[in-house]
Parts: structure tokens; sequence; C-alpha cells
């Protein structure tokens, strides 16, 4: 074969193989670039959603906090008013009762079963839906980063990264040093939601 149409081959070749690595590299950093604006995306449902969800959850609670705490104290009051003789109170605590029972008529009639539970457990749901959705945000910044990076680095990729002035990606900025390094007794523990 022909010496020359074999270097003109070759050169055909590292064409394509320049072309493809640079293609490679303006691609990964438009996945990079989407991925970062992904967690903002995402810090942004956080933000809007979460405050709701437990706004909606404790006022759900606080509602059926008040039909037990109305129980409660019905009960309490009857057994109070047994335990003293005192035909005043036993009438007191019986209106009370009386008056209490039409509430909770309506209550349950429109509420057969308490649904604390359902709320808590679909609050729970999407916190971890929300964390998990973010936590895939970041990951992925991580990974395509180090995809980049290590072309970056990498022989024979590097040379075209040297060309075309590719830089090394720092995905998410972490400092090298710091606290975040250790686990403090603090951050050992569990942690902990008002409701």
């Amino acid at each position: 074969m022909n010496p020359t149409l074999l270097l003109i081959i070759a050169a055909v070749l590292v064409i394509f193989y320049i072309i493809s690595l640079y293609n490679w590299f303006q691609t990964a950093l438009t996945r990079i670039t989407a991925a970062i604006q992904d967690i903002g995306n995402q810090l942004k449902r956080q933000s809007s959603l979460i405050p709701n969800l437990e706004k909606s959850a404790k006022a759900y609670l606080k509602h059926e906090k008040g039909i037990y705490d109305a129980i409660v104290s019905a009960r309490k009051a009857v057994e109070k008013a047994e335990g003293s003789k005192d035909l005043a109170k036993i009438e007191a605590a019986s209106d009370a009762v009386s008056n209490l029972v039409p509430k909770l008529q309506i209550l349950v009639e429109s509420n057969p079963e308490m649904k604390g539970v359902e709320v808590i457990t679909k609050f729970m749901d999407e916190l971890r839906d929300t964390a998990d959705k973010l936590m895939y945000a970041r990951r992925v910044v991580i990974d395509l980063s180090a995809d980049f990076n290590a072309k970056v680095v990498t022989v024979p990729s590097n040379f075209v990264a040297m060309i075309f002035g590719f830089k090394k990606q720092k995905g998410l900025a972490t400092p090298m040093e710091g606290s975040h390094l250790s686990v403090s007794e603090g951050e050992m523990n569990d942690p902990k939601i008002d409701m």
C-alpha cells in the first residue's frame, strides 16, 4: 500500500478522533451545566413544597388532637364528678359530655377514621422523595464532573483538552479541609422534626 495513502488515512483518523473528543468535552460540559441546574430545581422544589406540607400536617394533627383533647377532658370531668358525689359537678360533667356528643358525631360521620398516621406517613414519604431527588441530582454532577476530569488528565484526551482549553470541573465545590471531613458528636444524633 502507498505510504502517502497510509499517512492520509492516519491523519484523517486522528482528525476524527480529535473532533470526537472535542464533541465529547462539549457534550459533557453541557450535561454538567444541566445537572447543576437540576440541583437548583430540586432545591426550589424543596423550599416551596416542604414548608407547605409541614403546615398542612401540623394543621391536620392539631385538628385531630383537638378531638382527642375534648374526649379526654370530658372523660376526666365525668370521673372527677362521680368521685365527688356532688350533684352539681355530675350535672356539669353530663352537660359537657352531652354538648360534646353532637360535635363528635359530626366529626366521626365526616371522618370515620382518624388519618393522622396517614398524613404523617405521606409527609415523611415526601421528605424522603425530595431528599432522594436532591441527592440524585448532586450525584449526577459528581459523576459527570469525575468523567470529564478523568478525560482532562489522561492520555491522549488530555492533549485535546489542552489544545482547546478544557479545564477540570469542580463538580460540587467542597473544601478539602475542615470540619465537614469529620463527623461531630451532634451529627451522630438523629435529626428532630417538630410536629
